[in-house]
């Protein structure tokens, strides 16, 4: 499976955000992933569905949106109006998450898992068949530009092993710390999907730095 790479427009000058969007894909990008905060489930408030709509009608990429929320049910919906392609959504907190990846797909999207640094791989033995990936937080979430944690390279190679097992057409995301020099290890452990945002939009060419990025695990 080829990596695919991910922007994350929490890193992007959103003063200028649409041409930063056009500017990661023309490095050629294979989806926007788009990190929503509400301020309770992580100390950080993003933004919602509205950005999101604007975000859809500047790009046709894939919408990979990670919901860092409390009680993401009620918003499923207007998740999926604002043009979302999949919700992702963390098992900390969610004591029905198998029901909410069920009422994702029922609304035409697809639906992915989420784990923080610190829980265990092994509790998603229950639901990783639902899914169609796993995001592995390689940082504690909440805020960009976070020095990635060593220790989580073990944890993907865990998830790696299960999703064998279980469905290999599942996605492997990793999210936090993501650069040329992480990269490669994470690719090698078996992530397929690298979210990155201050590596990519913090750089001054943006098509260089997608670029820089799947050359890294390209060689």
């Amino acid at each position: 499976m080829k990596t695919k790479i991910a922007p994350s427009i929490l890193s992007a000058d959103f003063s200028n955000l649409a041409q930063q969007i056009r500017q990661a894909e023309k490095g050629g990008a294979d989806w926007v992933h788009l990190d929503i905060m509400d301020g309770h489930f992580v100390p950080n408030i993003t933004f919602g569905p509205m950005v999101i709509r604007a975000v859809r009608s500047v790009t046709e990429l894939f919408l990979d949106t990670h919901l860092m929320i409390e009680a993401p049910d009620r918003y499923l919906e207007a998740f999926r109006e604002s043009g979302c392609d999949r919700l992702t959504v963390h098992l900390e907190g969610n004591v029905h998450v198998h029901r909410t990846i069920h009422r994702i797909k029922e609304l035409g999207m697809r639906a992915g898992i989420a784990l923080n640094p610190s829980t265990p791989a092994m509790l998603l033995k229950d639901v990783i068949a639902d899914v169609d990936l796993v995001l592995v937080m390689t940082v504690n979430p909440g805020f960009g530009a976070q020095k990635f944690i060593p220790s989580m390279l073990r944890k993907v190679e865990e998830i790696c092993a299960m999703i064998a097992a279980v469905n290999p057409k599942i996605y492997l995301e990793v999210d936090g710390g993501v650069d040329e020099g992480t990269a490669p290890l994470l690719v090698k452990a078996g992530a397929n999907v690298l979210v990155a945002g201050n590596s990519i939009f913090a750089r001054k060419n943006i098509p260089q730095a997608v670029r820089t990025l799947r050359r890294a695990v390209s060689s």
